[in-house]
């Protein structure tokens, strides 16, 4: 049986694919073949699609595998040269293989006829095994072969082209009796080949597009969800190289009108009264014979807000903020063709706990909430994603700590995400987070987090030209807490309650074709000790200075809930402008109000010291000290600091 499959569709392939020609090699590619074929239902003649093709090496045992299109149609390029087993596979379909001779530059055809398992006309029989003596006695047959039609193309090439013959009137002459007579043939000239450019199996009937149903999470468009890109298509993209290029420019109008301009407690919202670039950022995906890399460079104010928010940078020497100032995010893995694909990563890479993205272009709203604004944008180390089915991810992540460039003490982090989405409407992301000793200067304490969120679309009518055609919501939960060193995850003996609780839920509504889209929603925060509390730029203050007039020490409260307004406008997939109101309340003194948060004169000092009414630094973090050193009661600076902050904000948002 192997040796008639070979024969009547490798053969007939390498004759077609000679007689039709050299195809001309991508660049680089000269020292590379391929193979390319087709695959058809053997009954009904037509395509199938998401047929798995695997090339396997006879001679260094190495694997490559292909999808059929919706058409039928698959192709593996950049395959060394040599003797190939290549096998279709797909459920319900018995397993079909052939055998690949691959040269240089050539592209090797093999088309697959599948039989169905129940067909009635399916005959059971023994395949005949593969040696070696009949893979070499089908060389010299292919050799053969090859070599009698490049005698028939020298033939063709020295015979004399065909004459044409006048015809002149033929001269009257009495009509014959009897039968009469055949007239002679006369000689014509050989038609011109056709071009040999569009192979047969590119010739195939138009078929309906077909659904992907082995790519992870292909199989259904989500690009309605929460923390998304909604681009469903590339602009440009090459079998090297997929670009992306984002922008984010923002107005904020903050109604405490801080007079220094400066807005606090946000990763989102940093100046009021202007308008400000959030991010440019610009890179890309690349990816070559299984061999992945990311890199998107960011500029704007994310480049200063963003290492801010990370005290991991003050363990130790080298300047990491600087390093990672402008990347963010930058790694290099490999792919390997186990179940639905296994990645294996290491590098910087975005977070996703608390479900809104880094990137504002992807979100529903501008301004997220708690959940989301105070847990990881970003971790460093090595990322594992396997997909055992098309709808579930499982990712382990071995890494620096919580957001943090370096390792804070003796533990990294530990955690990862399970993202399971059974239907095209229902969305499950669970994170979670353990064994990291992430407090600066605090080795005794550890912290363990779960971030949990479900999104549904509800509704979805994506056929109406007008009126809603589109209706979802996103629900989030957080649950954690540090524990040692003097604090505890309840309370008690063992030290005051260190722990954060927090929720968000959001509502989206998308009418005239996803052109306009409205969102509702907020949520809520209670941080004691203030441990992933994000700290105001009082007098530049961040993660590592930490700041006498915010603390956050063991025991300090944080209570905090939010809500937004926000309206979409998406004209094409590649732009949204939005407009967006909201509010945010804390129990403790925490927004930038109208004296603002920066002292008299500009910064001044350590950002841990306090300062002087004059505007000179009190050079201490003690209250009673700084008094002292500043002239007696009254004369040390403070920032005005609000339990509100309503804000009114637009702006535009492009990703290509």
């Amino acid at each position: 049986m192997t040796h008639k499959l070979l024969l009547s569709t490798v053969l007939p392939a390498c004759i077609a694919w000679q007689l039709a020609g050299p195809l001309t090699p991508a660049w680089g590619a000269d020292l590379f073949g391929a193979v390319g074929g087709a695959t058809r239902d053997s009954a009904s003649k037509q395509p199938v699609a998401q047929v798995r093709i695997t090339a396997h090496n006879l001679t260094t045992g190495a694997d490559r595998t292909a999808i059929s299109g919706s058409d039928g149609m698959f192709m593996m390029p950049e395959l060394e040269p040599g003797w190939y087993k290549v096998a279709a596979a797909r459920a319900g379909y018995i397993t079909s293989t052939a055998n690949v001779r691959v040269a240089a530059p050539a592209i090797s055809r093999v088309d697959f006829v599948l039989t169905l398992e129940n067909s009635p006309a399916l005959e059971t029989k023994v395949a005949a095994p593969v040696t070696a003596a009949s893979t070499s006695a089908l060389m010299d047959e292919l050799e053969a072969l090859k070599k009698r039609i490049g005698e028939l193309e020298a033939a063709l090439k020295t015979a004399p082209a065909p004459v044409e013959i006048a015809k002149a009137a033929p001269p009257e002459v009495p009509a014959p009796s009897g039968p009469p007579a055949q007239a002679p043939q006369q000689p014509t000239a050989a038609p011109a080949p056709a071009p040999p450019a569009i192979p047969e199996a590119l010739q195939l009937p138009e078929s309906a597009p077909g659904v992907d149903n082995f790519t992870p999470f292909a199989y259904g468009d989500f690009t309605w969800l929460n923390g998304t890109p909604r681009n469903k298509d590339t602009v440009l993209d090459t079998k090297f190289f997929t670009p992306e290029i984002r922008f984010d420019t923002n107005f904020i109008e903050d109604f405490n009108q801080p007079k220094d301009h400066t807005m606090g407690g946000s990763t989102e919202s940093f100046r009021n009264g202007e308008v400000q670039v959030e991010q440019i950022s610009v890179g890309g995906d690349f990816h070559w014979q299984n061999v992945r890399g990311r890199v998107l460079y960011m500029d704007g104010l994310f480049a200063t807000t963003t290492p801010r928010n990370d005290a991991s940078a003050g363990v130790g020497q080298w300047d990491l903020r600087d390093a990672y100032r402008y990347v963010s995010e930058a790694w290099g893995g490999y792919h390997f063709n186990v179940s639905h694909g296994l990645n294996i990563d290491a590098g910087i890479f975005v977070s996703y706990i608390g479900l809104f993205s880094y990137y504002n272009f992807d979100n529903w709203a501008y301004q997220p909430s708690f959940v989301s604004s105070n847990t990881p944008w970003f971790f460093n180390g090595l990322r594992i994603q396997w997909f055992p089915t098309n709808k579930l991810k499982i990712e382990p992540w071995i890494i620096n700590g919580w957001q943090s460039y370096a390792k804070y003490n003796g533990h990294r982090g530990l955690g990862g995400q399970i993202l399971y989405r059974p239907h095209e409407w229902l969305s499950l992301v669970f994170n979670n987070y353990g064994n990291g000793t992430d407090d600066l200067g605090v080795p005794g304490r550890s912290r363990i987090h779960t971030d949990d969120s479900i999104e549904v679309r509800y509704f979805n009518k994506p056929e109406k030209e007008k009126g809603v055609d589109k209706m979802a919501f996103s629900a989030t939960g957080d649950l954690g807490c540090e524990y040692g060193a003097g604090v505890t995850c309840h309370g008690g003996s063992g030290g005051p309650k260190q722990a954060f609780l927090g929720f968000m839920i959001y509502n989206r509504v998308w009418w005239n074709k996803d052109r306009y889209a409205i969102t509702i929603g907020g949520g809520k925060m209670n941080n004691p000790g203030r441990y992933l509390t994000l700290l105001p730029p009082i007098n530049g203050a961040d993660a590592v200075s930490g700041s006498p007039y915010f603390t956050e020490n063991p025991g300090d409260k944080a209570h905090m809930w939010d809500g937004t307004l926000t309206f979409h406008w998406m004209p094409k997939q590649y732009i949204t402008w939005w407009l967006e109101a909201g509010y945010r309340h804390s129990d403790v003194p925490y927004w930038s109000g109208r004296d603002g948060i920066t002292p008299p004169g500009g910064n001044t000092g350590a950002p841990a010291d306090y300062v002087c009414s004059s505007g000179a630094s009190a050079g201490t973090a003690d209250l009673a000290a700084a008094y002292t050193a500043c002239g007696g009661p009254g004369s040390v600076w403070f920032p005005d600091l609000r339990h509100g902050q309503a804000a009114l904000s637009a702006g535009v948002l492009v990703k290509f």
